[in-house]
């Protein structure tokens, strides 16, 4: 039985019988009826032989398994299938049985080609994109590979770079030694020219005391010498002093430092000034307000460098008049090393003293969320340009200025918002430049004609509920306290406005 079933499938019966209804199926509709016919009989006839050999397999299977074997198997399955085979009633059903699995296995086989060849198809895609992609990486590789020799030779050339670099940064050092002993030296040269200037306008000096003594010896002369019923006799006048006071490097220097300290302070009013306004209109909404903030913080500014430049003064004066023996005076000599170092002023400490002066000051408000700690820069540069301003000789000063004071249109320009026909002062933007009592540098005030009173009253309800939270937050001094300078007096009293906030000031300092 086992050679028969592998003669049948050695004989290829089954693959040729597809094959042939594979072909009959496809050129069913070219071929004729004869043609047709004659496929379908011969198919007929293979599969009878091949029926004929799957017989004697059955019998041969029927008897290696007995007289009895397989006898329910022939009746249950054989048997029927024989009978509807032979049957007249249905003897059309299993050739169509047979037909549709034949046409369904042949479409299934159909698609599985199709299939097979749409994978074949992708899979030749696949392997293009593959090649396509083992060549791009091929690229990058050799982009990868010049870059990184483009790397290596650019780190050759920076090496070589930095080096040049290096050698080119010591021979800047030494230049710059060079030019720094050439410095030195020019400055050497320059105060022994200074001393030289000194010691030329000495020599001038005593050439004019001599030249004076010599007048007054040939007109004593020709006095002795002229005829006179009476000689009398007189003292000779008291001799001059042979040297005098030259003048030290403050004094050289003033006219540069004064016109250098008018134009900051020009340049503090057209930048700082409206740095600081801007910036505080982002929390309060009042023009009124924020301008009287900036002319407080102004007058206060130098009011404080005006004491940290006495107290300063003090301090350099004791401390000069133990070891002090020289040509020139010791105020001269005093103000000339204020003048070299300046930068061991304490601005800071000014800042801190005009903000709690600001806080304790009745005339100005401000949201409690917020400190006046964020003008602290224009403060700075206020104090900074007041303190140099007081080794200037005269000293330049900041004039009195009064709400409610009559206009000055010498004193004052008018703001863009007044009304020009207002003949008082509501309130002041920015204070006049005064330099012995005459004014320097004009200040600018608002006038306007019906507001001052009504201002006023409101200023004092709203002052009244700031007033009391900075003396607590900050530590004001009790000579502060006792003494605040908001409140000026009136200038309606006798003398100039100048002239009675010098002594303000003065008496302030004297309490302290």
């Amino acid at each position: 039985m086992a050679d028969s079933l592998r003669r049948l499938i050695n004989n290829e019966s089954c693959r040729i019988l597809q094959e042939k209804l594979e072909s009959w199926y496809k050129d069913y509709h070219i071929n004729s009826c004869d043609q047709n016919l004659n496929r379908c009989c011969e198919i007929i006839e293979m599969n009878s032989m091949i029926q004929g050999q799957l017989f004697t397999i059955l019998n041969q299977t029927a008897r290696e398994g007995g007289h009895y074997a397989g006898v329910e198997t022939i009746k249950s399955r054989l048997l029927p299938w024989l009978g509807t085979c032979f049957s007249s009633t249905t003897s059309g059903r299993p050739f169509e049985t047979s037909l549709s699995l034949i046409q369904e296995s042949i479409e299934k086989e159909r698609q599985l080609r199709e299939f097979a060849s749409t994978r074949n198809h992708e899979l030749q895609q696949l392997e293009k994109e593959l090649n396509s992609t083992r060549l791009q990486l091929t690229l990058v590789q050799q982009d990868l590979a010049e870059a990184q020799m483009a790397l290596e030779d650019t780190k050759t050339k920076s090496a070589t770079t930095l080096l040049a670099a290096e050698d080119e940064i010591v021979h800047l050092k030494a230049a710059l030694k060079a030019s720094q002993a050439q410095e030195e030296s020019a400055l050497r040269n320059l105060d022994r020219l200074n001393d030289y200037e000194q010691q030329v306008q000495i020599l001038k000096d005593e050439i004019a005391i001599l030249g004076a003594q010599k007048s007054v010896l040939h007109s004593r002369l020709a006095r002795s010498r002229s005829p006179s019923p009476r000689r009398c006799q007189s003292r000779s006048p008291s001799p001059l002093p042979l040297r005098s006071c030259s003048p030290g490097r403050a004094r050289l220097t003033n006219a540069a430092r004064h016109a250098h300290l008018v134009a900051r302070f020009s340049e503090i009013y057209t930048q700082e000034r409206l740095d600081a306004q801007n910036l505080l209109r982002t929390y309060i909404d009042d023009l009124e307000i924020v301008q009287r903030i900036i002319y407080v913080a102004a007058v206060e500014s130098f009011h404080a460098a005006k004491m940290a430049f006495r107290q300063f003064k003090m301090r350099v004066r004791k401390t000069l008049s133990l070891t002090y023996s020289g040509p020139e005076s010791l105020e001269d000599t005093v103000l000339d090393y204020i003048v070299r170092h300046e930068d061991l002023y304490d601005v800071q400490a000014s800042v801190n003293e005009v903000i709690r002066a600001m806080n304790i000051n009745p005339k100005i408000s401000f949201p409690p969320e917020v400190d006046f700690i964020m003008i602290s820069s224009l403060i700075r540069e206020l104090c900074r340009v007041a303190f140099s301003m007081q080794t200037l000789v005269p000293p330049l000063d900041i004039a009195f200025g009064a709400d409610g004071e009559l206009f000055n249109e010498s004193k004052y320009r008018r703001s863009y918002d007044s009304d020009f026909t207002a003949p008082l002062v509501v309130y002041h933007v920015w204070p006049a430049l005064i330099e012995n009592d005459s004014i320097i540098v004009k200040g600018e005030a608002v006038s306007k004609r019906g507001a001052l009173w009504s201002r006023r009253s409101r200023s004092k309800s709203r002052s009244r509920s700031r007033s009391m939270s900075p003396i607590m937050s900050h530590s004001a001094s009790p000579s502060r306290t006792l003494l605040p300078r908001s409140r000026s007096p009136s200038p309606i009293r006798s003398g100039s406005p100048s002239k009675w906030a010098c002594s303000v000031y003065n008496a302030s300092w004297f309490s302290h």
